[in-house]
């Protein structure tokens, strides 16, 4: 042999195992390649579902917000409502029941003020104190406070 056929023997042995290690990666590639299709497969039929419950339920929730808007739109007609009538009846009624009020709590105050005066200066005279303002005041306080007796 010569040296020619030994470098070409070399050669072709090292093409060899560049050509099987090549092989051995293809083959690993395929599996890695097989499984990701596997996967892929796998996610496409647990997603489809998945995207349709999706939609379904925002559908649902886009009709249940429709529901709202209408429910929404009538409170606030309500409300509206609700306000005119209070304003209605305040106008109304408001002024003539306070004035029918304020003549009735002051009739009553000049019936009870009167009523409590004379009994007070009954009492007053007779227990020998004055009547002022509706209160008996002891006879040591009629002067004021110059009659007063200092300690």
């Amino acid at each position: 042999m010569s040296g020619a056929e030994v470098a070409g023997l070399i050669v072709a042995v090292f093409w060899a195992i560049l050509v099987s290690f090549l092989a051995v990666a293809l083959v690993r590639l395929a599996q890695t390649l097989r499984r990701t299709s596997e996967l892929v497969a796998g996610i496409t039929e647990q997603a489809v579902p998945l995207l349709g419950d999706a939609s379904d339920a925002l559908r649902s929730a886009h009709s249940q917000l429709d529901r709202v808007d209408t429910i929404t739109a009538e409170v606030a007609e309500v409300t509206a409502n609700a306000s005119a009538l209070s304003s209605t009846v305040a106008s109304a009624f408001g002024g003539p029941l306070v004035k029918v009020a304020a003549f009735s709590y002051g009739v009553r105050r000049a019936v009870g003020l009167r009523t409590a005066d004379a009994a007070d200066t009954r009492g007053a005279r007779r227990r020998g104190g004055t009547a002022a303002s509706g209160k008996v005041l002891p006879a040591a306080r009629r002067g004021g406070r110059r009659n007063r007796s200092k300690d």
